[in-house]
């Protein structure tokens, strides 16, 4: 693919993400939790960040040299690094709803089964070939199984998740692979499944997992825990 057809995609994927809206009564929740007090005092925060004074503002503020278009190294035993541009990274994405990542797939990486709790993502396959997964939401027959949608993707293609299901990618391909992720929100969040369950601090105890997983004892759990857990966003 050449650089025109790149950034034509490209420009697809953010102006898609960007003219999506939704209407409701209590805005979607940009922090994992804002506990109230009645202390006046208290800084106020909008959507977590205090405000720059607008006549302070310059250009740089919009302005984020990361080199996207570059390939990065992966180091992590998942095969897979993602570089994520969001409110922490870019302070002038404060407020406006989205944020942008770059994903690098070595030969069989694997970006794990994971979930955004704040953001939809939409995602564009730059390079390679990856097989995409989602997971949906409990059906509402208690013994009926979760409908699994899944799709095999190659440069070009484009694959929505939707705000907090379950998905991952994975390369089948015969190279590495490049992909962009766009997300309707400044800071979509992540939790990785397997990490989250197990890799927590203080643990979870072993026997509430043994029994969700409906385990006879709790030693693979114990094994699972003992464990180094790695992320791969950056």
């Amino acid at each position: 693919m050449n650089s025109s057809g790149v950034q034509v995609l490209l420009f697809f994927a953010i102006l898609t993400i960007a003219s999506l809206s939704v209407e409701a009564y209590d805005p979607a929740p940009l922090q994992d939790f804002c506990i109230a007090v009645n202390d006046t005092e208290a800084a106020v925060f909008v959507n977590g960040k205090i405000c720059k004074d607008p006549k302070s503002v310059t250009a740089d503020d919009f302005y984020y040299a990361g080199g996207l278009n570059e390939s990065r190294q992966v180091t992590n035993p998942l095969g897979s690094k993602i570089t994520l541009v969001y409110d922490e990274i870019l302070s002038g994405l404060n407020t406006q709803g989205v944020a942008i990542a770059r994903l690098d797939f070595d030969l069989e990486g694997l970006n794990p089964p994971h979930l955004h709790p704040r953001g939809a993502e939409i995602f564009l396959v730059l390079e390679g070939t990856l097989y995409a997964g989602l997971i949906n939401s409990n059906p509402a027959d208690p013994n009926g199984k979760n409908p699994f949608f899944a799709k095999i993707l190659n440069a070009g293609d484009i694959f929505v998740f939707p705000r907090g299901m379950i998905h991952f990618q994975y390369n089948i391909g015969k190279t590495k692979a490049v992909a962009i992720a766009a997300f309707n929100s400044q800071n979509p969040g992540v939790m990785t499944i397997a990490k989250s369950i197990f890799g927590s601090e203080p643990s979870v105890p072993p026997h509430i997992l043994a029994k969700a997983f409906q385990l006879d004892d709790d030693k693979l759990v114990e094994h699972l825990q003992s464990l180094t857990w790695t992320g791969n966003v950056n």
